[in-house]
């Protein structure tokens, strides 16, 4: 079976944000004063052969892991949704 992946990636608590300090900036400016504790991520989406959901995200979070997230300093969260096949 076939799945999508969504791999959100974001600094962990306690790092600093510079992306997102600059955006809540500017907030005030562009009428959104009431908006705050902005902090900036990435988000990848890629699909996954698996035999079933747990496995997918297993192997999602192992690539986000290894690869997407510097664990250091970034924590990461992945969703796996099965795909439906094209004509359906």
């Amino acid at each position: 079976m076939r799945f999508t992946a969504r791999v959100e990636v974001r600094l962990r608590a306690g790092i600093a944000d510079p992306e997102g300090a600059t955006i809540e900036r500017a907030l005030p400016a562009l009428g959104f004063g009431d908006v705050e504790g902005v902090r900036a991520g990435k988000l990848f989406r890629f699909s996954v052969e698996a035999d079933d959901p747990a496995t997918a995200a297993a192997r999602a979070g192992e690539l986000a892991h290894r690869l997407l997230a510097n664990p250091v300093i970034e924590e990461s969260s992945v969703e796996v949704e099965h795909e439906e096949p094209e004509g359906r």
